[in-house]
């Protein structure tokens, strides 16, 4: 797996970045505005450091570089508000190239040096023939598809009509009638290049978005941290720190799923083109939504024309609704999806990052799967449960022996001491095979504990058992109006003895507590210091005396307990870490839960809807052969998608041993509030059928609304997580006390 740039790529982008830093400043872009949206010496500029021959073969002049180089370039261009049609001329140049180099050279080459401008149109003339074009305003012509044909259409002041636009871009309405036309192209061959080069202007603008997006939360973000209200900076409110934390997550998704549709693309995996159509569709909508909130943080002065803020909102709207309504790139992912349409992909050159999991982690995968089929029985299957009533004591210990339930461990406790990307291959099996993962994921993380700060005689006891699957552990965090404040706990553990221990208290949401042999919990040892301080972590023995375990049901259709404890007694082996040193045991635990998604529910949920949308009639076809259907579908798939190349991106960052800038609370806050939103969605798309618990797809459907609240509650509530990502990611002051 790889999220990094190439050198000569990073090379690239601190290059433009330099350049357009000095040269496409708001003082710059300000007087462009002044210039029908132009900035001529911007321009120059971007040839002379060989912007426009990025695209072009080697053998026809220019630099023959890939749609990554390209991306590069766009990022910056997005984060400066580049005055002028890049993305577009990016294009044209390409086309220009492939299809009449020969014949139009001279064209070609003043494009290269910055003397013309180029542009292309992204409707067919024959449909269309006066329509909105990107740099229509300074463009000396603009590359079309007319019918079967491709051409290039010279513009004159008769044909273009500029007009003060909302952003104040070059942007003009183009008679197409009233041009000079000269077919470049005449055969499928040409078409295909046209239409690859309109695909790789979605990705483009895409790309272009999301940097223009990031720099408008960050110039949020910074105004945040300066401005006082109250007596604070205003960036310690949650009103203003979590909503921009969903932008930032947002934000990130676009740009990934953007590399996700480039390197699917190179690796002709089968929904890149539905994906190339999700990520213009993310970018614009995910923009929107971005730059209003970042505007919204400056109060009152975001208004002013003073404040640069308003360039990017504007710039934002500007740059795809020039297509048209962006809604349509959603459906387009709909039709390619499951209407089969089909689409021409371009050729993206090299492209070096890379998503692939490996060779090791697909045959530890394939053993781990061959293993499930064969011992998983139809019985068994059915008693099958995302939660922890899904365990079955003899699967577990199958699993255990065959070193499956915790193969990142060290071979002595029973791993197979696999590297991170394995794991995650694994746990994907897990997901696909319906598995409930809750027991063994709960308890590695308690036999993690162990492992760092117990002592010789707990792992003796405890962890052994551990390692064999003959125990299973709970978590004791929270407690009853405490919520996700853990470290508020009250449940006491006050000394007993010498070398004993007394518990007495209560523990809510205990999970698995019922059928477990261990709960790992939190007490509060020491009441006259502050609330972080004074708390001691114990691994407690559920059959102790004194434990009382009662159920709690969910509207999920799962199980979790309130656990008491009435002068419970435990010797002082086990007790994890120092007394009173439960933040620090406590810390690297929340560090385990604190990442993961619910991708795969996600992948399940849609594929569930898609196949009860083929069930429903609907005229003289299905559900499924509808637009809104379609549209909705795609929406689905696409959240799921940006969730796992979010999650990849936290794997690799971990990995690679790199800064988390809150990458793994990302992952999770993002997948559970979409799976939570999607699951809302398409049961209203396919009611009433939707409202059956009847086997198959609809009780599929139907249970997934259901889990779906619970995921943005585990391992902290999506509050939690936004407060993390807006001090990691942005640099926001503390909004928890």
């Amino acid at each position: 797996m790889n999220f990094e740039l190439t050198p000569d790529q990073r090379m690239m982008a601190e290059t433009f970045a330099r350049f357009m830093d000095e040269r496409s400043s708001s003082v710059h872009i300000r007087a462009a505005a002044d210039n029908n949206g132009f900035d001529p010496e911007l321009w120059q500029g971007l040839a002379e450091l060989g912007a426009f021959s990025l695209r072009v073969p080697e053998d026809q002049g220019g630099l023959g570089l890939g749609i990554m180089d390209a991306a590069v370039l766009m990022e910056e261009a997005g984060r400066t508000l580049v005055s002028g049609p890049l993305a577009e001329t990016l294009v044209a140049t390409r086309v220009l190239a492939l299809l009449a180099e020969k014949t139009h050279g001279d064209l070609l080459e003043a494009a290269i040096m910055g003397n013309s401008v180029l542009s292309i149109a992204y409707h067919n003339v024959a449909e269309q023939k006066t329509q909105w074009v990107a740099g229509g305003a300074v463009a000396d012509a603009v590359i079309a598809r007319d019918g079967d044909q491709v051409a290039l259409y010279l513009l004159n002041k008769d044909a273009s009509r500029f007009e003060k636009n909302l952003a104040s871009t070059p942007i003009a309405e183009i008679d197409f009638s009233q041009c000079e036309r000269q077919v470049l192209a005449q055969d499928s061959a040409g078409l295909k290049v046209f239409n690859q080069g309109l695909e790789e202007w979605k990705l483009l603008i895409a790309i272009a978005l999301s940097g223009l997006s990031r720099e408008a939360v960050r110039l949020a973000s910074e105004y945040a941290c300066e401005r006082h209200a109250f007596g604070q900076a205003i960036g310690s409110y949650q009103g203003i720190s979590h909503p921009l934390a969903d932008c930032i997550v947002e934000i990130d998704g676009a740009k990934y799923l953007s590399w996700k549709a480039i390197h699917d693309i190179a690796h002709n995996l089968n929904d890149a083109g539905a994906e190339i159509s999700m990520a213009i569709w993310w970018a614009a909508d995910s923009a929107g939504r971005a730059v209003t909130q970042s505007l919204h943080t400056f109060g009152g002065y975001g208004l002013a024309t003073e404040y640069d803020i308003h360039l990017y909102n504007l710039r934002a709207k500007a740059w795809p609704l020039v297509f048209g309504d962006p809604t349509r790139f959603l459906e387009e992912a709909g039709r390619r999806l499951y209407a089969a349409e089909v689409v021409d992909l371009p050729d993206t050159g090299e492209v070096a990052i890379d998503f692939d999991l490996g060779e090791e982690a697909r045959a530890m995968a394939s053993e781990l799967d061959a293993l499930f089929n064969k011992i998983l029985t139809p019985e068994l299957r059915a008693k099958a449960h995302y939660s922890f009533d899904g365990f079955d004591a003899g699967v577990h210990k199958i699993l255990a022996e065959n070193r499956f339930l915790f193969p990142a461990w060290p071979k002595e406790y029973g791993g197979r001491e696999a590297e991170p990307y394995v794991a995650s291959a694994l746990s994907r099996v897990w997901e696909k095979q319906g598995w409930t993962g809750h027991p063994a994921s709960t308890t590695m993380l308690v036999g993690t504990m162990i492992r760092k700060c117990g002592t010789d005689e707990l792992k003796q006891e405890v962890l052994s058992k551990i390692v064999s699957g003959d125990a299973i552990c709970s978590l004791g965090y929270s407690e009853p109006g405490c919520g996700s404040d853990v470290f508020a706990a009250k449940t006491k553990a006050t000394p007993d003895g010498e070398g004993w221990w007394r518990i007495d208290g209560s523990k809510m949401w205990t999970s698995g507590a019922n059928i477990a042999q261990y709960v790992l919990m939190l007490t509060r040892t020491n009441p006259d210091v502050p609330k972080h301080k004074g708390l001691t972590m114990f691994v407690v023995p559920l059959d102790t005396p004194g434990i009382e375990v009662q159920a709690v049901h969910t509207f999920q259709d799962e199980r979790t307990n309130v656990t008491y404890y009435d002068g419970v007694r435990i010797p002082d082996k086990y007790r994890l870490g120092e007394v009173d040193g439960g933040v620090k045991v406590m810390a690297a635990a929340l560090e385990l839960e604190h990442g993961g998604g619910f991708m795969k529910s996600q992948f399940a949920m849609t594929e569930a809807a898609e196949a009860l949308c083929k069930q429903i009639k609907v005229g003289n076809g299905t559900l499924l052969d509808t637009t809104d259907a379609q549209k909705r579908l795609a929406r689905s798939k696409l959240h799921a998608y940006i969730g796992e190349v979010i999650g990849n991106r936290a794997l690799w960052v971990g990995v690679q041993g790199l800064t988390s800038k809150a990458y793994g609370p990302m992952t999770k806050m993002f997948s559970s509030e979409k799976f939570q939103s999607d699951s809302r969605d398409l049961l209203d798309l396919t009611a009433p059928h939707s409202l059956s618990d009847r086997e198959g797809p609809a009780g599929e459907l139907n249970l997934a609304y259901r889990h779906a609240h619970g995921t943005t509650i585990y391992g902290g509530t999506s509050e939690v997580h936004r407060s993390m990502i807006a001090e990691r990611a942005l640099g926001l002051p503390r909004t928890r006390g």
